[in-house]
């Protein structure tokens, strides 16, 4: 992000787990380009239930319906960076969920590690 806090764009992509981009979960392809595109970050989060515009519902509770979770891909950067991203998404998402929404980032801290490559923590940075 140009500046740690203040107007913000949050791009959320909602897909299902079991959706791929040439034979890889395309979540992780959205997360691998978002990170080439230099975003300031991306977070997969898996659904435990849901449905999409096939109105066909997955959930985790019953074992014949927990195939193809629902997963949302969220990135928050400055509107300028999102908006430069946004023709990635449109090659990799043939069906699924594109949304933006104004948000303020009101605090954004960057985890540095140890000078000897680890976190506080002791776990190995990559």
């Amino acid at each position: 992000m140009t500046s740690p806090t203040g107007p913000a764009l949050r791009l959320t992509v909602y897909i299902g787990e079991n959706d791929t981009w040439h034979h890889k979960p395309l979540y992780s392809e959205i997360v691998h380009r978002a990170h080439a595109a230099g975003l300031a970050g991306a977070s997969v989060f898996r659904g435990i239930e849901g449905f999409g515009t096939a109105s066909r519902i997955h959930t985790s509770r019953l074992l014949s319906l927990s195939e193809d979770l629902p997963v949302a891909v969220v990135v928050v950067d400055a509107e300028e960076r999102i908006r430069a991203f946004l023709p990635q998404l449109d090659e990799l998402v043939g069906e699924g969920l594109v949304t933006l929404e104004e948000c303020e980032v009101v605090r954004s801290v960057r985890h540095t590690p140890d000078p000897d490559g680890t976190d506080p923590e002791g776990k190995k940075s990559l």
